[in-house]
């Protein structure tokens, strides 16, 4: 089992919740569920119901009465799996989460955050030619909707958070904030964030990922953000940032994007990206008169996916779908499909399913898709995955790939290569639904900042393909 807290914080001594105990050691189910015991005796207080006020967000959103924030544990995965320094911050980060949901002041600010400065709501848009293009010979197929979170300000769904998050900080007498980012929507919707609230922002970044995403490193250092390097990838920038936040928490805040960390980090950003799904059942109901049918998102840690599904778990006759990056293939060692390959450890404070070898040690991931490659996968999901009431599958680069040019000249929309991977698996899933199946596709992003990694692709793939046209003529010349 996975646990790499002592290479990110080397010398540091843990709390009871921690998995000391775990560091460099396979361990197998019955291991799991002893060691799950111990994270209830940090003292965090049960489940609960929180009743909000009636405010402008419930008025604008539709939002429910009661929400459930619960302790972090979903199973036997989540938990505080952190060093005993972080234990009364997020204790202390958990009881002023508890506070803003049921904050009238809070919630009208937040609210009109996101109407008047991200633009909710944003479309549930009827792709009309990619519904045709999915029908069978009878003219039959599903009716294909896509939730346009490519149009929020910044251009994806990060925004959605990243405000929630930074006027928490801001709440909290925190000067400056911190984060990691992959595909670089959750850098630039922090440094938005906290431009707007007038907070600092240091943004950490992996070489491979900033070559790749040269665009969102710009657009973070205009929004005044400090966007540093760190070797490797998303992972890697992740490890940084929670280094550096230890390093000065009194007055630096920690802002993740995933719903991924020890609690209360992937409890927090589900519920601030919770408004996709909420959107979205409303705007069904007064498209059609009822729920989705299937909704599908992509996977990679998580929070897109968990935004649009949280709404319809209780929802027993909606599908929820996710899908993971499979890369090269699953049997090439070359993906990101934690769900599928993945065992259970402990990763970055929390217990979910792993990319992880033999030794416990976490397994590089691969995508073209960069913002879904993470090791882990957030902890909700993993409960989903092991309950049944998701169901999740695999899409290749290729197949990503295709689907983003398929997007692109059938309704011309750029989606972030992402959002391409549950794109591509509508062609498998449309030949196994009933005429007239609503489907929800959360297009979580906007993909102009892949169109280079897009074409290099296909230069290289045609390159290839020309090389081998040429040696087959060659070896057909006569000697």
């Amino acid at each position: 089992m996975a646990c790499n807290l002592h290479s990110v914080l080397p010398g540091r001594k843990f709390a009871a919740t921690s998995c000391q105990l775990m560091v460099n050691t396979k361990m197998g189910n019955a291991s799991v569920a002893s060691l799950n015991s111990t994270v209830t005796s940090t003292g965090i207080p049960g489940p609960s119901t929180l009743i909000m006020r009636k405010s402008l967000t419930e008025r604008i959103l539709l939002e429910p009465a009661e929400r459930k924030v619960g302790n972090g544990k979903f199973g036997r995965f989540g938990g505080k799996y952190v060093p005993e320094t972080l234990i009364t911050s997020l204790n202390m980060l958990e009881a002023e989460f508890h506070l803003v949901l049921h904050d009238a002041d809070f919630q009208a600010e937040l609210a009109t955050a996101l109407r008047d400065y991200i633009g909710r709501e944003t479309p549930l848009y009827f792709a009309r030619r990619l519904t045709d293009h999915y029908k069978n010979n009878r003219g039959e197929g599903p009716e294909i909707y896509l939730k346009r979170e490519d149009l929020n300000h910044t251009g994806a769904h990060k925004i959605n958070n990243a405000i929630g998050q930074a006027m928490l900080a801001k709440r909290l007498g925190r000067r400056s904030v911190v984060a990691a980012t992959g595909a670089g929507q959750h850098g630039v919707a922090t440094a938005a964030a906290c431009a707007k609230l007038s907070l600092e922002c240091t943004i950490f970044m992996g070489n491979i990922d900033m070559e790749k995403q040269s665009s969102s490193v710009l657009l973070m250092k205009l929004l005044g953000a400090q966007v540093k390097c760190v070797d490797g990838n998303f992972k890697d920038a992740t490890s940084e940032a929670i280094r550096d936040w230890i390093g000065n928490l009194e007055t630096s805040y920690y802002l993740p994007g995933s719903v991924v960390g020890p609690h209360p980090c992937p409890s927090m950003v589900r519920e601030f990206q919770s408004v996709i799904g909420k959107e979205t059942r409303r705007q069904a109901m007064e498209r059609w008169g009822g729920k989705p049918d299937v909704l599908l998102a992509c996977i990679g840690s998580g929070s897109n996916a968990l935004g649009l599904f949280y709404e319809f778990i209780r929802d027993d006759d909606v599908r929820l779908i996710g899908i993971e990056a499979a890369g090269s293939g699953l049997e090439s060692g070359r993906h990101s499909a934690t769900l599928a390959k993945g065992e259970v450890g402990v990763y970055h404070g929390a217990m979910s399913y792993l990319l992880q070898d033999e030794e416990g040690q976490i397994i590089g991931p691969h995508s073209i898709g960069v913002g879904l490659e993470y090791p882990g996968v957030g902890p909700e999901l993993s409960f989903l995955k092991d309950t049944g009431r998701a169901e999740f599958h695999t899409a290749t680069d290729q197949e990503a790939l295709d689907a983003y040019a398929l997007l692109c000249r059938l309704e011309g929309i750029f989606p972030a290569l992402e959002a391409s991977h549950a794109l591509a698996y509508l062609e498998k899933l449309c030949p196994t639904l009933p005429n007239g199946t609503k489907v929800v596709v959360n297009c979580s992003g906007r993909g102009d900042k892949d169109a280079a990694t897009v074409f290099k692709r296909k230069q290289d793939i045609n390159g290839a393909m020309h090389a081998s046209f040429s040696l087959l003529l060659n070896s057909c010349k006569p000697p």
